[in-house]
C-alpha cells in the first residue's frame, strides 16, 4: 500500500482539528440531552474521494480519498456548521449484505440492483466470509484506514442496512406475505440475517477507534462516538402490530450492541411505529428524509425528549416549518450553507 503523504498525514492528525472534531461531537451529544438550547445543530460532513476502483485496489482507493480529504480539512474550523472529514466506501449500494447471502447483484441504469434468491423463506444459511470477494475489499479499506495513522477522519460504513430490508432484498413480497402465513420461518430469516450484521457491527467496533467509527452516509448522519445505524426504509410496509412482534427485536438488539444505542434512518411513512420506538431505549435518534420528513410534527411530540431528529429538510418540509414545530429542539438538520440562516 503507498503511504499517505507527509503533508497529508500532519494535517490529519492536526491537534486543531482533532479538538474541532470533539468539540463538535460534544455539541451533537447535547442536542437530545437535559440541557439542549432551542437552536438546530447543522451538519455537513466533507468526503475525501479518489478515482481509483476501491474494488481492485482498495488501499489505493483510501490513500488517495484521505489525500484529497486533506485537502479540504481545515472546513472542520467552521464554527457554525459541523463538517466532519469523512471516508466511507460503500460496495452494491444498499444491496451488499443481499451479495454476501450470494443474490445477484447487478449495477443498471445508474444503481444497484439485487435480485430475489428464489429459495423458500426460513431457508436461509449464514454465510461464510473468509476469502469472500464482497466483503474482503471492504474489510482491506476499513484495515487501511486504521494502519494509516490518521486521527482527525471518520470511516462511513458499507450500507448494512437491517434485518427486514435484507429479508425483502432477498424474498420480495414472498418475505412480507410468510410474515402473515408462516411466521416462524420469517424469524428464523431474520435471526440469521441480524446475527450476522450484528457480527460485521462488531468487527468493525473491535478494529476502528470509536471516534472515527461511523455508519452509511456519515457526511450527513454522524453520531456521537459509540452509536450504531440501522435502515427502518421497509417497516412503511408492516403494520405496528407485525413491527414490534416480528422485527423490533432485531432492531433492538443490534443498536443495543453499541454502548450509546443508535439511529433508524426512515424516508417513507413509517409513524404507525412511533409507539414502539418511543418505548426502545436503545434507539436514541431518527433520520428523516423525503416522505418521512413530511411527518417531523408526529415524530417530534410523540418520540422521547431525549430521541434526536435529523432532518433533511425538503420541500415537504422546509427548515423555515422544521423551526416553526421543534423550536429548534432536539434537532440536527442536514443542510449545507446553512449556518447563520439557521439561527432564526
Amino acid at each position: 500500500m503507498r503511504a499517505i503523504s507527509a503533508h497529508a498525514l500532519a494535517v490529519l492528525n492536526d491537534p486543531r482539528l482533532i479538538a474541532a472534531r470533539d468539540r463538535g461531537y460534544a455539541r451533537l451529544e447535547r442536542v437530545g440531552g437535559p440541557d439542549a438550547v432551542a437552536q438546530p445543530f447543522v451538519l455537513w460532513g466533507a468526503y475525501g474521494s479518489s478515482p481509483a476502483d476501491p474494488m481492485a485496489e482498495p488501499e489505493r482507493w483510501l490513500t488517495e480519498a484521505l489525500e484529497d480529504l486533506a485537502a479540504q480539512a481545515e472546513r472542520l474550523l467552521d464554527e457554525e456548521v459541523f463538517r466532519p472529514p469523512c471516508v466511507e466506501f460503500g460496495p452494491y449500494g444498499v444491496h451488499f449484505i443481499d451479495r454476501l447471502f450470494g443474490a445477484h447483484v447487478h449495477f443498471h441504469e445508474g444503481q444497484w440492483w439485487s435480485e430475489c434468491l428464489g429459495a423458500p423463506v426460513g431457508s436461509l444459511q449464514t454465510p461464510d466470509l473468509r476469502d469472500d470477494p464482497t466483503w474482503d475489499p471492504a474489510r482491506l479499506v476499513a484495515e487501511a484506514f486504521v494502519s494509516a495513522g490518521v486521527s482527525v477522519p471518520v470511516l462511513g460504513l458499507p450500507t448494512l442496512s437491517s434485518a427486514l430490508n435484507v429479508a425483502v432484498n432477498l424474498y420480495g413480497e414472498a418475505f412480507l406475505m410468510a410474515m402473515q402465513a408462516e411466521p416462524e420461518a420469517a424469524r428464523r430469516d431474520l435471526t440469521t440475517i441480524n446475527d450476522l450484521l450484528r457480527s460485521i457491527h462488531g468487527w468493525y467496533r473491535r478494529t476502528v477507534p470509536a471516534a472515527q467509527l461511523q455508519q452509511v452516509v456519515v457526511a450527513q448522519r454522524l453520531q456521537p462516538p459509540g452509536c450504531g445505524q440501522l435502515c427502518g426504509c421497509t417497516t412503511a410496509l408492516l403494520s405496528a402490530h407485525a413491527y414490534a412482534d416480528l422485527v423490533a427485536p432485531h432492531d433492538a438488539a443490534l443498536l443495543g450492541d453499541y454502548p450509546h444505542g443508535g439511529m433508524i434512518h426512515l424516508c417513507g411513512a413509517h409513524t404507525q411505529h412511533l409507539g414502539t420506538w418511543s418505548a426502545m431505549p436503545e434507539l436514541r435518534a431518527v433520520q428523516l428524509n423525503d416522505r418521512a420528513a413530511a411527518d417531523l410534527e408526529a415524530y417530534f411530540h410523540r418520540l422521547r425528549p431525549d430521541q434526536v431528529i435529523y432532518l433533511n429538510p425538503c420541500d415537504e418540509m422546509p427548515l423555515e416549518q422544521a423551526l416553526a414545530i421543534t423550536g429548534g429542539k432536539r434537532l440536527v438538520v442536514v443542510a449545507n450553507g446553512l449556518g447563520g440562516a439557521a439561527r432564526h
